[in-house]
């Protein structure tokens, strides 16, 4: 009469429970690789507990365990005989006796299986390395060497030869591979390593990969032919039973990857020990690994900022060093970029036939450096039609045209351009769907510079009107981008077009510069603090009073 089946339901501390059917005459359960079933469960005994059969009845004892074993509550001082719906406590561990039949058993997910099969062992890697801190002798010589090793000033790739090279040394596998995440979270292989004479393809498993790359577990394989994760890897059936121990590459802040090592298991069978091992390498790796990112890194974010500094440099360059002077008129314009380099531009460049100074107020949408090269695209587009003598509506129109023929649709700009006629006063100005300009009166009163277009280069043809508006004595025209009015304090809330308009009437009558740094200064004040998102850049005109 065949030996009735023992029937078992496993609930871990973390993971789901599975069901384990014991079909021989004895089952050893801990958390080491010599127990017929292997549990992930930290205050687990390597050999915790034995289920074992005689004379047809089934019975548990201790193995001497550090946390004891108990049977419904009690403690199992020497082997007591199960029943069904018994509860076995192991450490964190419970184990139900379902019943001592051949029920066949339910489908099981794909976490059942990682949890239940008898050919992996799944530990915490951060569990195995606070526990590698308490080991001391041999061990810790190891480490202290491997330390020593990988604390020299090296590069990625040389970082990466070496940890092979000590994992070749003293866990002895026919293959090993290192696999990195990249910017979008996958893993690259980015170094191997195989003894003469091995071939074929890498013993490595996605759903493996899942286990230690994201979920930082060690994993040891006793057996890749026995588990479902390496069935596609037909090179590996008939290459004989193979063995595999890896260990994901911990940093503080992140999981960077894993190394995995593989033998067959003639020449090499992996132990625990060989994976708490391979664990306190990583470990090392790892911050080394991620040492060498951030230098990197920094590195790179310095040579940007040389550069950035350098597109400022030239950005600035670009803008007038000197305003041009118009008797009976003063001129004052300023750019302050949110970053390191502005989309905002301003000109003022005087008619070489005529003497009449025309002003440019531009803004390129996006930001940062795309925003800056088309800034200084518009600059070039600009100056010949302004020499010539074009009126500001051909001006815009021609300048749109070829923006929109050099850059991509997402990329234009807003503008004002307008021609001063320094005896009459008048002002002609075209406005490309830029912010309206303000006009603030001698006496007082304000109005907003009306007409508005469409921004220059949204499309490939598009006709503009012209304005005028005649400058009296005293009579002043600030013109500014939206990072002035779009300024935000900290509940969200706009500056605004009546703010500004609120300080250009108070200070009307004060030298630009300051009137200029009032604005900013209000602007500041308002924003509170708050980092700005976008350019601020102004342009003022007056009139002086005779």
């Amino acid at each position: 009469m065949s030996s009735p089946p023992l029937r078992l339901r496993i609930t871990p501390p973390i993971g789901e429970s599975f069901e384990h059917f014991c079909d021989g005459d004895t089952l050893v359960v801990g958390r080491s690789s010599k127990a017929d079933l292997v549990l992930s469960d930290r205050f687990l005994s390597r050999l915790h507990a034995r289920f074992f059969l005689e004379k047809e009845t089934w019975y548990v004892e201790d193995l001497g365990s550090r946390n004891t074993t108990l049977l419904n509550g009690r403690p199992v001082a020497s082997p007591m005989h199960l029943a069904a719906g018994d509860l076995v406590k192991l450490s964190e561990t419970v184990i139900s006796v379902e019943g001592f039949d051949a029920a066949a058993e339910k489908p099981r997910s794909a976490a059942d299986e990682l949890s239940s099969s008898d050919s992996i062992l799944l530990r915490s890697a951060s569990e195995l390395m606070a526990a590698a801190e308490k080991e001391s002798g041999d061990r810790m010589k190891l480490l202290n060497e491997v330390h020593r090793a990988l604390a020299t000033s090296i590069s990625l790739e040389e970082l990466l030869e070496l940890v092979l090279d000590r994992a070749f040394a003293h866990l002895r596998p026919e293959e090993g591979m290192i696999l990195l995440k990249n910017s979008l979270g996958e893993l690259d292989q980015s170094a191997t390593r195989r003894l003469p004479g091995a071939s074929g393809e890498f013993l490595y498993s996605r759903s493996l990969a899942k286990e230690v790359a994201e979920k930082g577990q060690a994993a040891l394989v006793l057996d890749a032919q026995t588990d479902i994760r390496f069935a596609a890897a037909e090179s590996i059936l008939s290459s004989g039973v193979r063995t595999l121990v890896a260990a994901p590459l911990l940093a503080p802040d992140a999981n960077l990857g894993m190394i995995v090592l593989s033998s067959r298991v003639h020449v090499r069978r992996y132990s625990e020990e060989d994976m708490e091992l391979l664990v306190a390498l990583a470990s090392v790796a790892a911050l080394r690994i991620r040492n060498i990112s951030l230098a990197e890194e920094a590195a790179r974010r310095r040579a940007l900022e040389r550069e950035m500094t350098i597109a400022r440099q030239i950005q600035i360059a670009l803008l007038p060093e000197k305003l041009p002077e118009v008797p009976g008129y003063s001129l004052f314009a300023t750019n302050d970029a949110s970053r390191s380099v502005s989309g905002d531009f301003y000109e003022v460049q005087t008619r070489p036939d005529t003497g009449e100074p025309v002003i440019v107020i531009a803004d390129v949408s996006g930001k940062g450096m795309s925003a800056s090269l088309v800034a200084a695209s518009l600059d070039a587009l600009l100056m010949g039609p302004i020499e010539v003598g074009h009126p500001t509506d051909a001006i815009c129109a021609r300048v749109s045209r070829r923006l929109n023929a050099r850059t991509p649709p997402e990329r234009y700009a807003t503008a004002i351009i307008a021609s001063l006629d320094p005896k009459t006063g008048i002002l002609s100005y075209t406005n490309a769907g830029h912010n309206a300009g303000l006009l603030v009166r001698a006496d007082g009163s304000s109005e907003r510079m009306g007409g508005n277009g469409l921004p220059l280069g949204l499309f490939p043809v598009a006709d503009y009107d012209r304005a005028e508006l005649a400058l009296a004595p005293g009579d002043l025209v600030v013109l500014y981008t939206d990072g002035i009015t779009e300024a935000a304090n900290q509940a969200g809330e706009e500056f605004g077009l009546e703010r500004l308009e609120e300080v250009v009437k108070g200070q009307a009558r004060e030298p630009l510069v300051a009137l200029a740094v009032a604005i900013e200064t209000a602007v500041e004040v308002f924003a509170e603090e708050r980092r700005f998102a976008d350019d601020r850049t102004l342009v003022i005109l007056r009139r002086e009073p005779e």
